[in-house]
């Protein structure tokens, strides 16, 4: 069993609340843990937006305590009533997060039976200390990086073999797959793509996040190689242009990466265009059907192609300096 990074702050932060509450001779000091418990968040930017809401919402719900219970009495049916008024009005100032913080002091003002000035000044400093703690704490998060670039290296892995398999389904040399890659690169897009979001609500003052726009790059590409594998299979039969697509795409899984030498692919495709244009026209129904669905492919490929082209620079012009200076 794995233990996060978020349980284990949560397990520093609680207590450290309630014994700096009980420092400052807080009552009900055990009120100020629950509220830190409450108070912690998976990002930066949730805690700040967090800590804000629920200290607006503890306020409130210490107003209209003192409202409620020193108007109409200290009666269960008056927690019904106040809650009935509270809840919405933190609806209308979209404060929502803070209702189960503000729930504790509500409770606390009301088992005390009495509530005077220096009770809520008790009240302000109990918020104050959860919601503190909680914030203190969140401020650190420990950097997704790895995770970011770990994913990133497994989704490549994914793209090569699903690029492999189709130029083995072209051959009609594919009988053995499962096709497990698809959805493991399904599930990982969405997982790498939530990763980035948290990882950019860490980095407030980031507009713009390094990973957030390749993933939605794979993310399209890997729509368009959804879309390659119907037309692949079916293919009824060996085709002369067939043998060329199938090796185009072995190149193409063997060029999965972060950089972009997508251009080079694209001169090639448009080669292979052109041969296929030259080829003579198919006599059957069942070779024309094969030629229409191998051209299908070689537009949706340039589709995948194109996406990688514009998601950055490119490296052509890098790469042929490294050739000719010979360095790797």
């Amino acid at each position: 069993m794995k233990i996060g990074y978020r349980t284990i702050k949560t397990a520093i932060a609680t207590p450290s609340a309630m014994w700096i509450a009980q420092l400052l001779g807080v009552t009900n000091f055990v009120s100020a843990g629950i509220i830190t418990i409450l108070c912690i968040q998976p990002s930066r930017k949730q805690s700040v937006l967090s800590a804000w809401h629920r200290f607006l919402a503890c306020i409130l719900a210490s107003l209209f305590s003192f409202v409620f219970f020193e108007t109409l009495g200290y009666h269960i049916i008056v927690v019904g009533l106040m809650l009935a008024l509270f809840i919405p009005t933190t609806v209308w100032l979209k404060i929502t997060p803070g209702i189960a913080t503000s729930s504790v002091i509500i409770l606390n003002l009301y088992s005390a039976g009495h509530i005077p000035l220096s009770f809520l000044g008790d009240q302000f400093l109990l918020i104050s200390v959860g919601i503190g703690t909680a914030l203190l704490f969140n401020l650190y998060m420990p950097s997704l990086d790895k995770h970011l670039i770990a994913k990133q290296k497994q989704l490549e892995h994914n793209f090569q073999i699903i690029l492999q398999e189709i130029a083995l389904f072209i051959r009609n040399e594919n009988d053995t797959w499962d096709g497990k890659e698809l959805k493991e690169t399904e599930d990982l897009l969405q997982s790498s793509l939530d990763l980035v979001e948290i990882d950019k609500e860490n980095h407030m003052l980031r507009h713009k996040h390094p990973y957030r726009d390749y993933f939605h790059m794979r993310t399209k590409q890997f729509s368009i190689m959804k879309r390659m594998l119907p037309l692949v299979s079916k293919l009824p039969k060996q085709d002369p242009v067939a043998a060329k697509i199938a090796y185009f795409f072995e190149n193409l899984s063997k060029a999965v990466h972060p950089g972009n030498t997508a251009v080079l692919f694209l001169n090639d495709l448009q080669e292979l265009k052109e041969q296929f244009n030259k080829e003579a026209l198919p006599k059957s129904r069942e070779a024309f059907e094969t030629r229409a669905n191998l051209f299908r492919l070689l537009l949706e490929i340039e589709e995948y192609l194109k996406i990688k082209s514009q998601f950055k620079k490119s490296d052509v012009v890098k790469t042929e300096r490294t050739r000719k200076t010979g360095s790797i």
